[in-house]
């Protein structure tokens, strides 16, 4: 499973080489991070080196990061590596020059392990323990955002300047820790952690959980719903003091919540997330609650921009795929993105279907940041994006067509079982180089309206698969928008089956269905063959044409296709 990514989203790898005042160090990283997720172990070289790529990783990636010798991230997070694993892999980056050696590792085992210890130790490169409770997918965007911060520059943590219009959630929430004292951690509507300040020895359970992306106690959640909390979030902007609770060990709080307000006065606001302040040893200052109400209409602000204004990234990813309009300069693109120039690549397409596609556009838009986790974890070069209904990954340079159909079908599994959107996906695979994957992701939509009426049946398919259904659709519906190519015959074999209750154009079909075998398509209608061969010829007769015909049998076959398209339901039987 291997994310990597620079100083941007966690959908591609690192960005091409930076200066250093676009990059973090290991101990600003560190800190920002706070103890009670992560703790240095060991750092040969010191935690002054720069931290401005990142790659979450397990065992397989490790082998072939081995077999590749491909360049390094500075940062790696080892998912689930087994401590052999990682002892191979740290006598493999012992061997490489200086400056193709990572800067640090990350580890839940780090403290477990003194082979792991010494095996990075002699590789120079610093380990890091993270927290055994700390959820992967909570420290990996935390990191993510740290890297984001850096390359959009940083100021000192007192600096008035951090509430000007380029402020940044991290940034807020030490702003706010130092005026209103305690320790801040602001959470998204799910009550996810997006940023926090530093923690200090009067943390409370509750504050360490939610740093490590955990839910809170059972207990004290029943009992934030029991005093209303919740509900008040939700329907107004006042601060709520929240007192501490004895039996549950927690400390009193203030919160805010962060809302969205429009201009629709009958609308009320979107909750965007909120703002929690924990009291350390010392009490909160007297404006407090002032700094905390300015606090959550910066913050709405922050969230806002984020949701509705994609990055640079996300402009350069959606133009790579024909959208934004104009030319696109892919060399410079696939550089900006660290993409591979060379080698054959897959464009797969997502849609919500048809019968979800109203409801579930809004929360499967939503889902960009999980698809491209889930694509990083399947190529680390993966790219991706949502544009309108749809989603749209990147693989370049896949080892199989077997294994991105593969991929791609458990993907729509997991989508379907663990967040309930059914997806279709159409795969384009090869695509020969960067500069065809707009027309590659045209394609794509080719076959994801052109699959349609096939669901569930073709949940998963690539072009080859459904090139000719693809292009027979096309073809029928051309046909079907120009009045002067409707054969009137075909009416007058519908009209005779409509005034005399038979089923003359239903036996027809069967018949071109069998290739004119009269045996198989009288077996399928249950009918004698000599019954079958009576009705052909009353067929012929109607509309003139003979069935043996190559010409008339397929002008035939295409008619009687473009009038079903039209008029879905069956004749009448007779």
């Amino acid at each position: 499973m291997s994310v990597p990514s620079g100083n941007r989203s966690p959908a591609t790898a690192a960005a091409a080489p930076v200066t250093s005042a676009e990059t973090i160090t290991l101990r600003e990283l560190l800190r920002a991070l706070d103890t009670a997720v992560v703790e240095l172990i060991d750092a040969p070289a010191g935690d002054d080196v720069d931290v401005a790529s990142v790659a979450l990783v397990d065992s397989s990636d490790l082998t072939v990061e081995t077999e590749s010798q491909s360049p390094m991230q500075d940062l790696y997070l080892h998912v689930g590596v087994a401590d052999a694993d990682a002892v191979r892999w740290f006598d493999d980056v012992s061997g490489r020059a200086r400056r193709h050696r990572p800067h640090a590792v990350m580890s839940k085992t780090a403290h477990e392990s003194s082979a792991v210890q010494a095996a990075a130790h002699r590789a120079g490169v610093a380990l890091v323990a993270v927290h055994p409770k700390a959820r992967w997918d909570h420290v990996f965007p935390l990191v993510q955002r740290m890297l984001d911060r850096s390359r959009r520059g940083r100021g000192a943590p007192a600096d008035p300047d951090l509430l000007a219009t380029d402020t940044d959630l991290f940034g807020l929430a030490q702003i706010v820790a130092q005026n209103a004292g305690g320790m801040v951690s602001i959470e998204d509507a799910q009550s996810k952690v997006l940023a926090y300040s530093a923690s200090d020895e009067a943390a409370d359970e509750l504050r360490a959980l939610s740093i490590l992306g955990r839910e809170g106690p059972r207990d004290y959640l029943q009992t934030l719903q029991k005093w209303g909390v919740f509900d008040r979030l939700r329907e107004s902007d006042e601060v709520i003091d929240v007192p501490a609770h004895e039996e549950l060990a927690t400390k009193r709080r203030l919160v805010v919540s962060i809302r969205q307000s429009t201009e629709n006065t009958s609308t009320a606001p979107r909750l965007l997330g909120s703002i929690w302040v924990q009291q350390g040893d010392a009490p909160f200052k007297p404006d407090a609650v002032d700094v905390l109400r300015g606090a959550s209409a910066i913050a709405a602000r922050i969230i806002s921009r984020s949701l509705n204004a994609p990055s640079t990234e996300g402009l350069l990813v959606q133009r790579l795929f024909g959208a934004r309009g104009g030319g696109v300069d892919v060399p410079s693109v696939a550089s900006a993105l660290n993409l591979p120039m060379s080698g054959a690549a897959a464009v797969v397409g997502f849609a919500p279907t048809g019968s979800e596609s109203s409801t579930a556009t809004g929360e499967f838009a939503g889902m960009g940041s999980m698809l491209r986790l889930h694509a990083s974890s399947f190529s680390r070069h993966s790219v991706a994006t949502v544009i309108g209904d749809r989603a749209y990954v990147l693989l370049p340079r896949y080892k199989s067509a077997a294994g991105v159909t593969a991929w791609t079908r458990q993907l729509v599994d997991q989508f379907e079982t663990k967040r309930s959107i059914v997806l279709r996906a159409a795969i384009a695979v090869p695509v020969p180089d960067l500069a065809q994957v707009a027309a590659a992701r045209v394609e794509v939509d080719r076959v994801l309206d052109g699959t349609a009426a096939t669901f569930p049946e073709g949940r998963v398919t690539t072009l080859a698969e459904s090139r000719t259904a693809v292009l027979l659709g096309e073809i029928l519906d051309l046909v079907g928008e120009h009045p002067e190519l409707h054969d009137p015959r075909i009416d007058a074999l519908y009209e005779y089956d409509r005034k005399h209750g038979s089923n003359l154009c239903e036996s027809a079909e069967t018949y071109l269905v069998e290739h004119g075998d009269v045996r198989n398509a009288a077996a399928a209608l249950s009918v004698h063959p000599n019954t079958l061969r009576y009705r052909i010829r009353r067929v012929e007769e109607i509309i003139g044409i003979g069935l043996q015909d190559a010409a008339d049998r397929l002008l035939f076959e295409l008619q009687l296709a473009v009038h079903r398209r039209a008029t879905p339901e069956k004749p009448p039987q007779g």
